[in-house]
């Protein structure tokens, strides 16, 4: 990337400066929100920069702040990941410092950042992230800072918007896994349970378990009764379907029961093997003669080459959001509302969760498939 110096040049005086990052997890379609976003800022004009690492950028020294120009965002529209990388573990406002001795303390640097902005004479701050982001913009804007929001999350759970960049790749690489274990679950007639993301909200479980024909799909809005989900499988083998697929997102639970307590870390839910996956089979071993598999398909679901769908939500999102920053049109948060890109408050983007709903179309829809959810 260019390394240019950062300051701001005599006859630039009138030129916008933005600043954007990706914050949070990583998530298909970033790069074509960095790529659509530079580009057509750059046109209207706009001079933009971005930070390494999320929040780490500007709080870390020494600074790791860049010049983004369209030479830096050539062919990056099919890549995973982000050219600025990314970071969960850089909140300005519960940031932990590690010691000597491995000591850590959780500290407020959000007076830090907002100084590195006025330093770098920064007039707009993009965030591209998910509730995190969102929540730690708001508290930006209210220190008067100048912030666009642009949601990300593969999981779908932000209500500004009707859906987000990230989840068509997520579910596409669920169902491809689910085709993948319906082989090896018939040959060798066993139960085999997909572990995906979705700590609050069922979408990638739901979609991905009916585009792939699940025999059960478990999500975090719908708690489950294991003798429905026992009745299930057993019910299958009369009629020559001896194996049964699973899916189950990394929220779900069983009534009465408890969500398992890595759930509270994220990040490291899918790299653990005592998760809700693990645990359901815990629960099904100890009812049926089945053979039983645990798939967790983790961070796959993150990583690769982005979906047509998510390359075109993510470039509609940057260039919508580049127009915002041209118009001065702040404290907003890019949105789909059904086919068209608009912008909300950024109030809207953390207001609550958008979770599946129990008597929605989406699950009326798995029942008549008949798919089992776990409960009436």
């Amino acid at each position: 990337m260019n390394t240019d110096n950062l300051a701001r040049d005599t006859d630039e005086e009138v030129v916008r400066r933005i600043l954007i990052l990706t914050g949070g997890g990583d998530a298909p379609g970033l790069n074509a929100v960095l790529r659509a976003f530079v580009k057509t800022a750059t046109d209207l004009g706009l001079k933009v920069f971005g930070s390494e690492d999320g929040f780490a950028g500007l709080m870390e020294e020494p600074t790791r702040v860049v010049p983004l120009t369209r030479e830096d965002v050539r062919g990056i529209l099919p890549k995973g990941g982000s050219i600025l990388g990314c970071s969960n573990r850089a909140n300005p406002f519960a940031y932990v410092e590690r010691g000597a001795g491995g000591t850590e303390r959780t500290v407020d640097l959000s007076e830090r950042v907002k100084a590195k902005l006025q330093e770098l004479e920064i007039d707009i701050l993009v965030l591209v992230g998910g509730d995190g982001t969102m929540d730690i913009g708001m508290r930006f804007a209210k220190m008067g800072v100048s912030v666009v929001g642009i949601p990300k999350t593969i999981d779908n759970d932000l209500a500004a918007t009707d859906l987000t960049f990230g989840l068509d790749t997520a579910v596409g690489t669920a169902t491809w896994a689910i085709d993948a274990l319906h082989s090896t679950a018939e040959a060798h007639d066993r139960v085999m349970i997909l572990e995906v993301m979705g700590r609050d909200a069922g979408w990638i479980a739901l979609l991905a378990g009916i585009a792939g024909g699940a025999d059960v799909i478990l999500i975090p809005e719908i708690h489950y009764d294991i003798d429905r989900i026992v009745d299930k499988i057993e019910a299958r083998s009369p009629t020559g379907n001896s194996f049964s697929i699973v899916v189950v997102g990394e929220g779900a639970k069983p009534i009465g029961g408890t969500v398992s307590d890595i759930t509270a870390s994220h990040e490291s839910i899918s790299q653990r093997q005592d998760g809700p996956g693990a645990q359901l089979a815990a629960l099904l071993e100890a009812r049926t003669d089945h053979e039983i598999r645990v798939t967790v398909l983790g961070h796959l679901q993150r990583s690769g080459s982005p979906s047509s769908f998510d390359r075109i939500l993510g470039t509609r999102f940057g260039v919508h959001a580049a127009y915002l920053c041209y118009n001065d049109n702040t404290g907003q948060v890019v949105a789909l509302k059904g086919q068209d890109i608009v912008s909300v408050p950024l109030e809207a983007a953390v207001a609550n969760l958008k979770r599946v709903p129990p008597d929605g179309e989406l699950v009326m829809v798995a029942r008549t498939m008949g798919i089992e959810l776990g409960e009436k």
